[in-house]
């Protein structure tokens, strides 16, 4: 996995990377384990929204599984060298920005806005559309398979 990441800047991470990690994507899943350990092991700083643990908790809310909402909520906000950030005015006002000049749904514009807003060196996605925006280096999974 070829990470370009300059060292002592934190990376941003959507909700998908988390997704394919917890579920095991045969193919995604080698790729989140490299960069979840890096995580870990204090290689890697990073950063993504709470809009990543809300869309984590809906499935277990929608099958009434209590324990796993605890369980993810527990992992997550405390997971090693990993910061959730809340969205705020400045967040907010950027993600605005976000959806007004690049046309993405408010969601994403969220993520990438928080990745900004952080001083994340890039955002990593498996959203392909999501390379458009130019204001952080946009990554999609596959990038790391090179």
């Amino acid at each position: 996995m070829g990470l370009r990441i300059p060292q002592g800047e934190p990376i941003a991470i959507d909700t998908m990377i988390f997704i394919y990690h917890f579920e095991a994507h045969p193919t995604y899943s080698p790729i989140t384990t490299r960069i979840f350990e890096q995580i870990e092991t204090d290689r890697l700083r990073a950063v993504t929204s709470y809009i990543t643990l809300l869309e984590i908790l809906v499935k277990p809310f929608k099958e009434n599984d209590r324990r796993a909402v605890s369980d993810y909520t527990d992992l997550l906000t405390t997971f090693p060298n990993l910061e959730f950030v809340p969205v705020g005015k400045g967040i907010a006002e950027m993600a605005a920005s976000i959806r007004a000049r690049y046309s993405v749904k408010t969601p994403d514009a969220i993520q990438i806005a928080t990745a900004i807003v952080s001083g994340s060196s890039i955002y990593i996605t498996n959203d392909e559309t999501l390379k458009k925006v130019t204001d952080v280096e946009v990554m999609v999974l596959k990038d790391f398979q090179r």
